[in-house]
């Protein structure tokens, strides 16, 4: 039969790979009509509200970091601010700064992680990075060796590249020396080259056409490109305090997955680079604003494939703010500080930074120095119903086209997503509800 006779399409795919994590596609569609489109997740629950509970407050960011090791960084972070919020500490401009330049270098390294070794295989033609790497190995050396220069910066900066132990409340207990940054700093004006060829390769590349309105969500700030605290914003109009990151994220529990969905002003919205990359356009660095142009994205772009593209953006947006940090540190000096004590012992608060994947949120209560609740929200569990609502219109527009094509354009396109779909699974405590 003819594929434009097609009556029936059934795709099952067990798991979907090249992503973090184990999820399912499941479509069924009769007579034209999509009857079930899914995405399901079917990892066991990670409960890491209920290990963090009873914790010394100390404990909380190195416990975080290690709900997942590709942005082991920002969960550090964020739990660091909800603990220092929560205890009253204001962080020096030091350690903003500092904290500010790691989160770039983890934005870089994941951003190469997905763009060369996750997504390039699909637009190449090829079924792994593997093959790439027999026929085209200086593409490979190339990522590697920009991956190399970020998880240098980690490491200088947090003590060791993945899990950082130099990351305290209040400051850090081990600083990185200036020969250190400075040496960074030269790499990382030595990867334009890199950075260039990154771009020639991808505008050479074609994305499907696929395009569907949705919300956008991510954090701003005044005057910066924001990944570390700010207020959450939405493309569809509104803003909100960090503190009120429930009214935005609204979670949900859905019977085909172990994740829960969230919706905000419509039935699901997007974080994650695009989202950035459409609120926070005005704050690019000219590289960046450069590059997006070269690569033909805009602002408006609604098209969920073209996520990779603005991890592109964010690299090169990443390495010039970095680079910029660390002529500012270099300028004032770093110098040894003592981390800023609490000025109690009792409190509530929200941290929220931008990880590669988007907003992530870690919201404490904390009494008499132990943590008594804990949530935390990561990007992958509020993009979940996006993606579904993204793959339901997908495959509506392509009931007459070949199932295998059908099935990779769906494969693709979670995979644009860079879901990290283990850290997608989280418990909620009753009194956050």
């Amino acid at each position: 039969m003819a594929a434009s006779h097609r009556q029936r399409l059934e795709i099952d795919v067990h798991h979907i790979t090249r992503v973090e994590g184990h999820g399912n596609i499941v479509v069924n569609t009769q007579n034209g009509k999509v009857i079930k489109c899914e995405l399901q997740i079917v990892e066991a629950p990670r409960f890491f509200e209920a290990i963090l509970r009873n914790q010394p407050y100390q404990n909380a960011s190195h416990l975080s970091s290690r709900i997942c090791g590709i942005c082991a960084v920002t969960h550090a972070t964020t739990s660091l601010r909800a603990t220092e919020i929560a205890l009253g500490i204001e962080p020096t401009e030091q350690t903003v700064l500092l904290r500010k330049l790691n989160l770039c270098a983890e934005m870089i390294d994941s951003h190469i992680l997905h763009v060369y070794m996750l997504v390039a295989p699909d637009l190449l033609g090829i079924g792994s990075v593997f093959p790439l790497a027999k026929s085209a190995p200086e593409v490979v050396h190339r990522a590697l060796r920009m991956k190399k220069v970020a998880g240098d910066l980690s490491a200088a900066i947090g003590g060791r590249h993945t899990h950082p132990i130099a990351m305290t409340v209040g400051g850090f207990t081990h600083l990185p020396t200036n020969g250190e940054l400075s040496s960074i700093g030269e790499r990382l004006e030595g990867m334009s080259k890199d950075l260039e060829e990154t771009v020639n390769l991808f505008k050479d590349l074609s994305f499907p056409t696929f395009e569907r309105e949705t919300e956008y969500i991510a954090l701003q700030a005044d005057n910066e490109y924001c990944l570390l605290d700010g207020h959450i914003s939405s493309s569809d109009g509104g803003t909100w305090p960090i503190e009120r990151y429930q009214d935005v994220t609204n979670e949900m529990m859905v019977d085909h997955s172990t994740a829960k969905h969230a919706q905000n002003l419509r039935s699901s919205y997007m974080v994650g680079a695009l989202s950035r990359f459409r609120l926070n356009y005005k704050d690019l660095h000219p590289e960046a604003k450069s590059v997006a142009q070269e690569l033909d994205l805009s602002p408006d772009c609604i098209n969920p494939y073209k996520i990779t593209i603005a991890q592109i953006v964010e690299i090169v947006q990443c390495a010039e703010e970095a680079i910029s940090i660390i002529e500012q540190l270099l300028e004032n000096g770093l110098y040894p500080e003592d981390p800023v004590s609490p000025s109690r012992l009792s409190g509530e608060g929200v941290g929220a930074c931008e990880a590669p994947r988007g907003t992530l949120y870690h919201h404490y209560v904390i009494e008499d120095g132990l943590i008594v609740d804990a949530n935390c929200i990561t990007p992958t569990a509020q993009n979940l119903a996006n993606i579904e609502a993204d793959m339901k219109e997908l495959v509506a527009s392509r009931m007459d086209q070949p199932l295998d094509e059908t099935r990779l354009a769906l494969e693709m396109l979670v995979r644009a997503y860079d879901p990290c779909i283990s850290c997608s699974t989280h418990m909620l405590d009753i009194r956050f509800i």
